[in-house]
């Protein structure tokens, strides 16, 4: 996996963390950078620790799916991307907060683990699938980590100065670039695409 393809599966896992980001912007009376900053760096680490435990998994049963890690690579980015998309074409109610009005300015560090963890989960499957690629991990992960907190201040920001309207197409976005790259993992493991 290239550093192109790395950087898209960082900017297509950050997309839950985008929109969740979005959702507590909405929420501030006034722009928080301190908030902000806080939830970005809960939101970038467990998007770094999530991969790196569902790599290290993996890597414990490589000699299991090794003969089909390119499956499980596009079963489970496929998988990802396709609950982002389904989850962002039908109107559920969400628990970022979006609908309340109560001031979310304020730092909640057990909310903060909760939605943390929340929009990270994705990011474990994608990292057994990480485990079935090879691919570095300390890189990766660090670079999804960065990509989540910058993607996340920016959301808090987007959110509090825009409104709702970005959340849906980033969710959307995201899922699609997370579906292209298992496709793209599969069709070059198959020997259908070279590039």
């Amino acid at each position: 996996m290239g550093l192109i393809e790395q950087l898209l599966m960082a900017v297509g896992l950050s997309m839950d963390a985008f929109a969740v980001s979005i959702c507590r912007g909405l929420g501030m009376r006034r722009l928080n950078l301190r908030t902000a900053a806080v939830l970005a760096l809960f939101f970038g680490g467990f998007q770094a620790l999530m991969p790196l435990i569902g790599w290290a998994l993996g890597s414990q049963f490589m000699w299991l799916i090794g003969p089909v890690d390119h499956w499980v690579a596009f079963v489970l980015l496929a998988f990802i991307g396709g609950k982002m998309l389904w989850e962002a074409l039908h109107d559920e109610d969400d628990d970022c907060g979006c609908g309340t009005v109560e001031d979310t300015s304020r730092v909640d560090l057990r909310e903060f683990v909760v939605l943390a963890v929340a929009t990270s989960i994705d990011a474990l499957a994608a990292g057994i699938s990480f485990a079935a690629l090879a691919v570095d991990i300390v890189p990766t992960v660090t670079l999804i980590g960065v990509v989540t907190f910058a993607f996340s201040f920016a959301g808090v920001a987007v959110g509090h100065f825009f409104g709702a309207r970005y959340e849906k197409p980033a969710s959307i976005v995201g899922g699609v670039v997370l579906i292209l790259i298992g496709l793209k993992v599969l069709l070059e493991h198959l020997g259908i695409l070279v590039l």
